[in-house]
């Protein structure tokens, strides 16, 4: 069953500078492909985001249409660099647009993002990749998607090092084999989802 991921690179770098980031979430991307799961890769920070919390907060806003891309993804990967211990605040942009799914439920209870699958990707070279994904996963989770074992794959080089996960010659074997199973466990949960969707129930 043909499966859609969207990732969304909220790294600060605009679309054309080399990124961390983009390179895990690369990979993650052609370890997608093996279960016949194929999409594309979006620098957020290229996308005029206005502050807040509704679908659209009017001209200029480049929410709307990238908030298309989401809601027609099977797969959600939210990808961030460390910043400070947190998530950037490119990824928290983008969850605070998604609160706006809160509020759109059908006749079952459920937001539109119900069915969906969503991880992340965290790369730094500072503490925090654990926290960062309890940050993002959490509130996926909140927002509607389904986590999938796992969670997340990150990379985290040495605290207040010059060496970048763009800079490896190659990914550590840790990573090599986390990031693989992570998809194939994504893949897995997004077909079944897609199959056969959350019941909800009636409110009232």
């Amino acid at each position: 069953m043909p499966l859609n991921v969207l990732a969304l690179n909220c790294s600060l770098k605009s679309a054309g500078v080399p990124s961390s980031t983009q390179k895990l979430l690369t990979e993650l991307m052609e370890a997608f492909s093996q279960y016949d799961a194929h999409g594309e890769i979006l620098r957020v920070v290229d996308f005029n985001i206005k502050p807040g919390v509704a679908a659209d907060e009017g001209p200029g806003d480049d929410w709307p249409a990238l908030r298309k891309r989401v809601l027609g993804c099977d797969i959600l990967v939210m990808g961030s660099p460390i910043w400070l211990g947190q998530p950037s605040s490119v990824a928290k942009r983008v969850l605070e647009r998604m609160d706006a799914f809160l509020e759109e439920r059908d006749d079952m209870q459920r937001m539109p993002t119900y069915g969906k699958v969503a991880l992340a990707a965290i790369v730094g070279n500072e503490d925090g990749a654990h926290h960062v994904a309890a940050e993002l996963c959490e509130a996926l989770c909140e927002l509607g998607f389904t986590i999938p074992t796992g969670a997340a794959s990150y990379w985290v080089g040495e605290a207040l090092g010059k060496t970048n996960y763009i800079d490896l010659a190659k990914p550590p074997r840790e990573v090599a084999e986390w990031t693989p199973l992570l998809a194939a466990n994504a893949a897995h949960l997004a077909a079944l989802l897609k199959q056969s969707n959350y019941p909800g129930r009636k409110g009232g």
